[in-house]
């Protein structure tokens, strides 16, 4: 399974989003850290979820992360997210 797919797969499960947009970034990355052949390791996501709706910036971008820790701590190299409650553009 790609790591697009995984983390689509993962954030839907844990946060059932209202719009779930993932961008796989790698590419505007390549020869810099963290860069490898093949892309999937520098990702854009934007999540609009009920969850979020009345959480800190810094609660949601920690909730996000303990979802994706073990993509965190392997494949992803940067994260880069824009999260918000359901009525948040």
């Amino acid at each position: 399974m790609s790591m697009a797919k995984t983390l689509r797969r993962k954030l839907q499960d844990a946060f059932q989003p209202v719009v779930l947009e993932i961008e796989d970034d790698s590419h505007h990355h390549a020869g810099h850290a963290g860069w490898r052949p093949g892309g999937e390791t520098h990702f854009r996501v934007r999540l609009r979820a009920n969850a979020f709706e009345g959480v800190s910036r810094v609660a949601r971008h920690r909730l996000v992360h303990d979802v994706l820790a073990q993509e965190l701590q392997g494949a992803i190299h940067a994260l880069e997210l824009d999260l918000g409650g359901p009525h948040d553009r």
